[in-house]
């Protein structure tokens, strides 16, 4: 995943302010990435939290919540109303990023990379760690180069109550099957992370 960087690096030279770049996985002009990716919707999830928590503006286009899949314009303009699901897990997703992004205010922080390889990523906005990969098998790493101090107690925002550890020379990160994980010191988890939390629970329970 070293593209990340090299990105970066290059687009340095181009622009005085990376972070005032619009940043976005989907958009009305090109077809949609699960046009491209056809259902790696994981793969999905992997880009729309990089998009939201990385350096730049982040734009989320309509329909990306509910994984459409449209082509070239104008069929990635497909009609929304009569299928908004709040409940979809990709809506979700974007809400509890959302809701810590906003919580850490993190456009306020540095970007920082902590831990790079060919199929790991991770980088931090203040204390605000963010575990990626690119693929769909699982990964393990120690992520010595950590924004926390030994003794914080930091949880994955998307599961706030059960994937809790206690920094000790850094975060032992464990990716299941490609999911992405970030991490925030228990203390300052976001109200609306937790309560999302409570609502998928006992939308668990009623069905």
């Amino acid at each position: 995943m070293y593209n990340i960087r090299n990105r970066y690096n290059a687009e340095a030279s181009h622009f005085k302010d990376i972070d005032a770049l619009g940043v976005f996985v989907d958009n009305h002009d090109n077809p949609r990435f699960l046009h491209n990716y056809s259902n790696n919707k994981t793969g999905l999830k992997q880009a729309v939290v990089f998009t939201l928590t990385s350096r730049g503006i982040p734009f989320t286009y309509y329909g990306t919540e509910q994984y459409y899949s449209g082509g070239a314009d104008p069929a990635c303009r497909e009609s929304l109303w009569q299928s908004y699901n709040t409940s979809s897990d990709m809506y979700t997703l974007i809400k509890k990023v959302n809701a810590q992004r906003k919580a850490s205010q993190i456009w306020t922080q540095a970007y920082v990379e902590r831990y790079v390889d060919d199929t790991f990523f991770a980088f931090s906005r203040g204390e605000f760690l963010v575990a990626l990969t690119n693929n769909g098998s699982t990964q393990q790493r120690q992520v010595t180069y950590s924004p926390f101090a030994n003794g914080t107690v930091v949880c994955n925002i998307f599961y706030p109550t059960t994937d809790c550890q206690t920094v000790n020379n850094g975060v032992n990160v464990y990716l299941l099957n490609g999911e992405s994980k970030i991490y925030v010191p228990q203390s300052k988890l976001a109200a609306g992370v937790l309560s999302i939390e409570s609502e998928d629970v006992i939308e668990q329970i009623m069905q």
